[in-house]
């Protein structure tokens, strides 16, 4: 829950401010345009604790699991899984990082055609990156609708991709805002952190 905060913290320092955009890509707005770099520096430096305690938190886990090979492929997925968080955390802060420098340094005619340039060839990362984050959280699913884990059956249904979902719903209900700016970035964070306090306040104690 600490990584959630981290990450999330990150997150909303990233994007949070006027959501006023020109341009394809929705968040290269006027608030980031405007945004100190201490705040871009902020949210990457926190994606290095978070990281960490993500990883602790992930693969402690496992320990849920009940039968060896359930466990070991969880094991691998979430090694596979965790490579790509800081990636692409480090992706988009370089481009909005660019972005707010070039706003704020003479050459804010250049800095859409630019940042969006610089996205347009690299927007595999996303996809590939999300498909590698992703199946940890099907297969802990699947254990858990299958009563391989030490938790009930229901609990699957409190899939952090599940919770993601519901509050993917939530945003688009609000009205565009620095709040709703902040609120999307950082929805897989808040849902971990929902995930993750479901878990603890139905800890069974592991294997």
């Amino acid at each position: 829950m600490l990584g959630c905060l981290c990450f999330g913290g990150g997150d909303w320092l990233m994007l949070y401010g006027s959501p006023a955009h020109q341009g394809t890509l929705s968040w290269l707005t006027e608030g980031v345009a405007a945004m100190p770099g201490w705040r871009f520096n902020l949210a990457m430096a926190l994606a290095f604790p978070g990281i960490i305690l993500y990883g602790i938190a992930l693969f402690a886990v496992q320990g849920y699991v009940l039968e060896e090979r359930g466990r070991r492929v969880y094991h691998w997925l979430n090694a596979f899984g965790l490579t790509p968080w800081i990636a692409l955390h480090l992706f988009y802060i370089m481009i909005l990082t660019l972005y707010a420098w070039l706003n704020q340094n003479g050459f804010a005619g250049e800095a859409t055609a630019i940042c969006e340039g610089l996205y347009a060839p690299l927007a595999w990362l996303v996809p590939v990156s999300e498909g590698l984050m992703l199946p940890v959280f099907v297969w802990w699913f699947w254990l858990q609708i299958r009563g391989k884990t030490a938790f009930p059956r229901w609990m699957a249904f409190t899939n952090v991709l599940i919770v993601f979902g519901v509050l993917k719903g939530v945003s688009l209900l609000l009205p565009v805002s620095a709040f709703r700016l902040g609120f999307t970035n950082g929805l897989m964070s808040e849902s971990m952190i929902v995930w993750f306090a479901i878990m603890l306040a139905k800890d069974t104690g592991g294997y």
